[in-house]
C-alpha cells in the first residue's frame, strides 16, 4: 500500500506544476500580445496579420505593436484594445468581421450561396432524369411521305442500337 500512496501523490504533484505553469502562461503578457496581435491586420498595405507582418521596412507594424502592448500594460479588455483599434483605423483593422448587424452578411453568405447552388444542381440534376423523353419516340411513318419515311428508316437503321447497348 505504501508504494501506491507514494505514486498518487507523485501524480498529483505532477498534475498541480501542469497546472501552475499552464496558468502562468495564460496570463503572461507576451502570449496576449501574440494572440491580439493575431486577430489585428497590419495598416500597412501588406494584407498580413498584424503578428506576422514581415513587410521589409514595414512603417505600421511597430508603432501597432507598441500601441498594443501599452493597452495591455494599462490593463485594457480585448474588447476595450479592439474598440481602440476600430476608433483610430476603421474596422479593416479586424482580421475577422465581427458576427454583429452587417457583418454577420459575411459569415453566412457564403454558406447560403453553397446552399443554393447545391439545390439548384439537385433540383436540375432531378429535372433532367424524371423529365427525359426521347426526342422522337414513335414517328407517325404512314403520314410521312415516302422520301420522309426513307430517311427516317435510315436513321432508325444507323442508330438501333441492337443487342450491343449502343456501343
Amino acid at each position: 500500500m505504501k508504494g501506491v500512496s507514494f505514486w498518487i501523490k507523485a501524480a498529483q504533484a505532477a498534475a498541480l506544476a501542469v497546472a501552475v505553469c499552464f496558468s502562468m502562461g495564460a496570463t503572461d503578457n507576451g502570449s496576449r500580445v501574440t494572440n491580439l496581435s493575431h486577430r489585428l491586420m497590419c495598416q500597412c498595405g501588406c494584407a498580413q496579420l498584424l503578428g506576422e507582418c514581415d513587410h521589409l521596412g514595414c512603417p505600421s507594424r511597430e508603432p501597432e505593436m507598441a500601441e498594443l502592448r501599452v493597452m495591455i500594460g494599462a490593463g485594457k479588455s480585448d474588447q476595450e484594445i479592439f474598440d481602440q483599434f476600430i476608433a483610430k483605423y476603421g474596422t479593416v483593422v479586424l482580421a475577422a468581421p465581427t458576427t454583429h448587424g452587417f457583418d454577420l452578411v459575411a459569415w453566412i453568405a457564403p454558406f447560403a450561396v453553397f446552399g443554393a447552388a447545391l439545390l439548384g444542381t439537385v433540383l436540375l440534376v432531378r429535372r433532367w432524369s424524371v423529365g427525359a423523353t426521347p426526342v422522337m419516340a414513335d414517328p407517325d411513318l404512314a403520314s410521312a411521305d415516302p422520301d420522309e419515311r426513307a430517311r427516317l428508316e435510315t436513321i432508325r437503321r444507323e442508330t438501333d442500337s441492337g443487342s450491343d447497348g449502343g456501343f
